[in-house]
């Protein structure tokens, strides 16, 4: 959800959705080919400021997003700080830093990329430049369907967790642990419940196993696909320059 909202809050929210992707393959593309940590860490840096100074995407937001797969990226570092010597005893070892180096900057670039583009594209924009890319019609809809339950466990959630506490039910932590066993115990249902009822609204809408959405118009997306593409020839030269 926190996703959404800046997308739709981003200042590049009316840009042509096929100028961002054309600007994200392009960094993670030229992010594939850098090989130097110099080459990698400003291609990081490009793709990051593009995101906050550029699209105005707020820097909270884009931390908030980004700290997930920064975690699980730390910890697959650490992970490799760790191996065997000849006797099998492990330990922590440095030989694998500039393998660590290499790998925790490049996959910042990208993972900076696909910020810069879910963090300013809302999601019926990417569902159309899909459809516009041939993307499977059963793979949007799942794509939808998924997007629109997450809308709807969440609501059951608060609307679950507002009735216990109107009940008192969190007022000390064993009737918080209680509370909280119950909930869980009641989201499957209600989803469900709600899951059915989305259907039934679906089919009473004549649905035929396809979801439209209103078509947007960019008349300026020439010109935005123009300069998406100097930009990523600006990043596949200092990927180039890199390699040479």
């Amino acid at each position: 959800m926190l996703i959404e909202a800046t997308a739709y809050a981003s200042r590049w929210r009316d840009v042509a959705p096929s100028a961002k992707a054309l600007f994200a393959a392009a960094g993670i593309v030229a992010s594939w080919l850098a090989q130097s940590p110099a080459a990698l860490a400003t291609l990081a840096a490009i793709l990051m400021l593009t995101a906050l100074l550029a699209a105005r995407v707020p820097l909270r937001s884009y931390l908030a997003v980004a700290l997930p797969p920064l975690g699980f990226l730390l910890l697959s570092c650490l992970t490799m700080l760790v191996g065997p010597d000849e006797n099998g005893r492990w330990h922590w070892t440095a030989a694998m830093l500039p393998t660590i180096q290499h790998t925790a900057l490049r996959s910042l670039a990208m993972l900076a990329a696909l910020l810069g583009l879910i963090l300013t594209t809302p999601l019926p924009h990417l569902l159309a430049l899909l459809r516009r890319l041939h993307t499977p019609e059963l793979l949007l809809d799942l794509m939808v369907l998924c997007y629109r339950m997450l809308f709807v466990l969440r609501q059951a959630w608060d609307e679950s967790v507002t009735a216990q506490a109107s009940r008192l039910g969190y007022r000390s932590w064993k009737h918080a642990w209680r509370s909280t066993g119950l909930l869980a115990g009641q989201m499957a249902v209600q989803v469900w419940q709600r899951a059915a009822a989305l259907q039934s609204a679906a089919d009473a809408r004549a649905y035929q196993g396809t979801l439209r959405f209103l078509p947007a118009a960019y008349p300026q997306a020439p010109r935005q696909q123009a300069i998406a593409a100097l930009a990523g020839c600006i990043m596949f030269a200092i990927a180039a320059g890199d390699r040479l």
